[in-house]
This record gives C-alpha cells, structure tokens and sequence, in this order.
C-alpha cells in the first residue's frame, strides 16, 4: 500500500537502507536457527537439488543396512550350527573308535579238527614222537602237495592236497566279506609258508597251535571263506574236493565262517552313536535367524544398493540342505553282518571302518561349507562397512552444499544489529528538518 506522505530523499535513503537490513537479519537469523544457508530451492535451486538426491540416496543406503545386518546374523547362525555340527562329528566318531577298540572278540575263526588217526592237528602225536619235534614244528614242516603221508624221522610228511594236472597250479583262496586273496602252492611249499602266506594277505592271521592245529583268525568281521583249489593260466579257479588229511581234518573247504561271539560293548554304543546322529538332524534345524535357515537348503540374496534389474548389487548366498543322511552318516545296527548304503553293522570290523572314513569326510564336507559360509560373511561385512562409509560421504557433500557458516552468519548477525542501530540513528537525524519546522508551527 502507498501513502500519500512526502519524505525527504534522505529519509527515503535511510528507510530502504533499515529495509534491506531488516530482510538481510531475517535470512540470517533463519541460517542460525536452521544452521544451512540452503534451505529450500529458492535459495539456491543447483545445491538444493543436488543436496536432495544425495540425502536421498544416503537414505536409502542406511535403510538397506538394517538388513545387510540380519543377513550377517542369519549367515552366522548357519557357522555356528556347523560348529555344533562339526562337534557332534567328531562325538560320533569318539563312539566308532571306541567300538574298533573291542575288535578282537569278534572276529570269524577257523581251527583244525581231528585227522586221521584219531589225533588232532596236522600232525598227530604219533608224528611228533617220530621226528622228535614238537606236534607244533613238526606241523609247520609238511609238505602241502602230494599224498598224504605221517612225518617221520626222516621225511617231514604230506598234508595230502591233490597236486594240479597240466599247466594249472595250486592255489590257496581266502576271502573277507567281498575280498579275495590267492596264495601260489608249489611242490615244495609247507605249512609254513601257508601260513606265512596268509599273514601277508591283510584279510587273516594264521598260526600253528601246540596241539599241530592250523587256526585262522579274520582281521574283519566280514564273514571268513577258505578254499583249496587249482587255477588256470587263463585265471579259471575250480575247488576241489575236501581231501581226507587236510589243513582242518575235515577239508580245506570252510565256507562263509561267522564270528561265534558279539561284543556287549558295542552292542551298547549303538543308542549312543544314533542318539548323536539325531541331534545333528536337530540341530541343523534350528539355525535359522528371523525364519531363513541356510542349513536347511534356504537362498538370501542381500541387497548392496537401492538399485534395481542389472544396476542392483546383491549376493546371493544359497544355503544347503544338512541332514545326517545328506552328509553320509548312517545308523548303527547291531549285526555282524556288512550292511547295504549308509548303514554300519556295530559287530562288524569293515563296517566300522567304513563308518570312520565316512566320518572323516563328513568332517572334511563341513570344513568346505564352513569356508564357503566364512567367505561369504567377510563379503556381507565388508560391503556392510563400506555402505556405512559411503552413507556418510553422501550426507557431507550435501551438507557442504546446503549447511551455513555459522562463525560467518554469527559475525552477519552482529554487523546488522550494528547496521540497523545506524539507520535509526541517520533516519533520526535525517528527520531533524521537520522536527524543526516542527516547532516552528507550535
């Protein structure tokens, strides 16, 4: 609104001088009170803008980190459950050692039984009186091959096994479970090296007792087959029939021996052993964090940036299905017999090392998943920490652009106060004129 008032061209100065001075405290009293020199795009349209998509992008970067940071916590809940995994492992195989430790009851046996004369062994007392050696070393002496034939003070005797016709030889099998051994019988070949032979297969121990009686422990509890029989060059085996005077007096033929006796101590392992395998089932179960488990075979892709299609950054991290039987741990089962899959049979000694080598690669599995979930945490955190950082340089470069000075604006404040003082004084003094024609008119 005008007024119709006449003023000096010095008021007039002095007034647009207390006006700017006035709108000039304004802005700088709202940069004190908000502390930014920018505070909407009337200031300064370029910074305001700018300022505004930095903020915003800041923003949306903190806002991704609180799930970055249950991602971190959902990856550590699968380390730590193969920790405990790890940890039942070897529990399961503190069991199976302890099981391998009460082996030698249970293992399949073969003695000598009587031979002909009555007398036991492969050498009878008779025989032994005739080469004045005991029934032991007189046994260990004879002859394999040929008809068989007593010891005497002058011949070392004959088990009595038919020698092979033609180009075949004599052959001497053992088998264990599914493992087959072959021991070469010459003319000259004696109880000795028989049982030497066996003691080299890895599938048995041999001995000759005092009584002349071979006895033939199996290393495995697998069951133990002894054969006599001839071989052909081309690699045919056949079996003869069980001679009268042979190694165990009643044929060398002993098909499929079992163990005679089972072991209570490991029979008492079995609950333990199974009990432990459950809890690992357990307990893959239960590491998961705000409903996403990745031993349970979960994905989670976590999110870097608040982009979107080919510009989003993520991890995806694809978890896996962890069970006892994914892992190859079967149970136990209190047999002697070598069982079919993942299954063990507690009585049996190949099994059980089956079940420590299946236990060793579980425990090399778990060591791989634990890297693979180690290196992907490293990742998460890494990217974790450089958003923080990245968040941060976002906001100061629009701080730079928008915030004030406030050591300037605060030295501003005080020039205008000073400043307005001034113009009120020159407004007064410009004003003096009229206040004396003023009085004048009075």
């Amino acid at each position: 609104m005008n007024y119709d008032v006449t003023l000096s061209a010095a008021s007039r100065q002095n007034l647009l001088s207390l006006q700017d001075a006035a709108s000039l405290t304004a802005q700088n009293q709202t940069r004190l009170s908000t502390g930014k020199k920018v505070n909407s795009a009337l200031d300064n349209p370029v910074n305001y803008f700018t300022a505004n998509g930095l903020n915003n992008r800041a923003d949306a970067l903190s806002g991704l980190l609180d799930g970055i940071s249950n991602n971190i916590q959902t990856i550590q809940a699968a380390s730590k459950g193969i920790d405990a995994i790890t940890s039942q492992v070897k529990q399961l195989q503190s069991t199976i050692k302890q099981a391998q430790s009460n082996a030698a009851q249970n293992l399949p046996k073969v003695q000598g039984a009587a031979v002909s004369g009555g007398a036991s062994g492969i050498a009878n007392v008779t025989e032994a009186a005739a080469t004045g050696k005991s029934q032991r070393d007189t046994a260990l002496a004879k002859n394999l091959i040929g008809a068989a034939a007593q010891a005497t003070s002058g011949s070392a005797g004959v088990v009595g096994i038919a020698a092979a016709t033609g180009s075949d030889t004599n052959v001497f099998r053992i088998q264990s479970g599914s493992t087959t051994y072959e021991i070469t019988m010459t003319a000259t070949s004696t109880v000795s090296d028989l049982v030497n032979g066996i003691n080299k297969s890895g599938l048995a121990t041999a001995s000759v007792d005092n009584n002349g009686q071979l006895v033939v422990t199996g290393q495995g509890s697998d069951p133990l087959t002894l054969v006599s029989g001839t071989k052909t060059t081309a690699g045919a085996f056949t079996a003869v029939a069980a001679d009268t005077n042979s190694l165990f007096g009643t044929g060398t033929q002993v098909a499929a021996v079992n163990a005679t006796t089972t072991s209570a101590v490991r029979s008492s392992l079995i609950n333990q052993f199974n009990d432990v395998r459950t809890q690992i089932d357990q307990l893959a179960k239960d590491a998961s964090f705000n409903g996403t488990n990745l031993l349970q075979g979960d994905k989670m892709t976590v999110a870097f940036n608040e982009k979107t299609g080919s510009n989003a950054s993520k991890l995806d991290v694809q978890g896996t299905l962890i069970t006892s039987t994914n892992l190859g741990i079967g149970t136990l089962v209190d047999s002697s017999a070598s069982q079919a899959g993942l299954n063990y049979g507690v009585q049996n000694n190949s099994d059980l090392s089956k079940a420590a080598d299946a236990l060793t690669n579980v425990l090399t599995s778990l060591t791989a998943l634990s890297s693979t979930l180690g290196q992907n945490l490293a990742t998460v955190q890494t990217r974790q920490d450089f958003t923080k950082q990245l968040s941060n340089v976002l906001s100061t470069g629009a701080d730079n652009l928008t915030n004030a000075d406030m050591n300037e604006e605060a030295a501003n404040s005080q020039a205008l106060s000073t400043r307005q003082s001034l113009g009120i004084s020159a407004l007064s003094l410009a004003n003096q004129a009229n206040q004396g024609i003023l009085q004048l008119l009075r």
